[in-house]
């Protein structure tokens, strides 16, 4: 499973590169608005430096909305870096743009994935990666993890190349779940990679070792 870290904010991306397990960045509008980084200049400048962070993939998300804007601002954002990924929106002009940009040779992430069906279209398009949102899913009482499995499945029914990216990954078990299902990636904060860190057992025998290597040590 690759672990993608899903922010905007650098302090974060350089930790969780330097901790050697980042295969990339997810960024949308909202978390480059939490970094307050604003107006087109700015947002372009700071998807060059998560590049210049990381070696993976970094999704930068279009603003429009319309078929021609997508392209236009898709266009302009592939140009930036190789690593970057042109992320789209779930919308009947987003696939067409899933379309375009695959033909062109150029990688997309389609975003906003609520519904196999959804995720089924877009691999249809060629969308390099699909984002189905488990967190949001789960907000309101519907299992997100049940669907990465179906569109695990349905991929694998039909030998489609498009990778299961996990967004809205909320917690440790949300990782697990979905590794158990076969998700390609999973994309989530930095508390939620560190998180696997910890285990009480871990911590516990870590204290009795250097407890006995102290005895061991002050014994005469």
């Amino acid at each position: 499973m690759k672990f993608f870290i899903d922010t905007a904010n650098l302090a974060d991306i350089r930790e969780a590169q330097d901790m050697g397990i980042l295969d990339g960045v997810t960024t949308n509008p909202s978390l480059m608005a939490k970094e307050g980084i604003t107006g087109k200049d700015n947002v372009m400048r700071h998807y060059k430096q998560i590049c210049e962070i990381v070696e993976g993939d970094v999704s930068a998300e279009v603003i429009g909305t319309t078929f021609d804007e997508m392209v236009r601002e898709g266009e302009e954002l592939a140009e930036l870096d190789d690593n970057i990924v042109v992320k789209i929106p779930m919308t009947r002009d987003g696939v067409k743009a899933l379309k375009y940009f695959s033909e062109k040779g150029v990688r997309t992430n389609c975003t906003l994935i609520f519904s196999a069906g959804q995720a089924l279209l877009a691999a249809k398009a060629g969308a390099s990666y699909v984002s189905p949102f488990v967190g949001r899913l789960d907000d309101i009482s519907t299992d997100g993890v049940e669907l990465i499995e179906q569109i695990v499945t349905i991929y694998r029914n039909y030998g489609y190349t498009t990778e299961v990216l996990a967004a809205s990954i909320r917690h440790p078990m949300h990782v697990i779940q979905c590794a158990e299902i076969g998700a390609d990636v999973m994309t989530g904060p930095l508390s939620v990679m560190t998180a696997l860190l910890n285990h009480p057992l871990t911590d516990i025998g870590l204290a009795k070792f250097l407890a006995d290597h102290k005895k061991a040590g002050t014994a005469k």
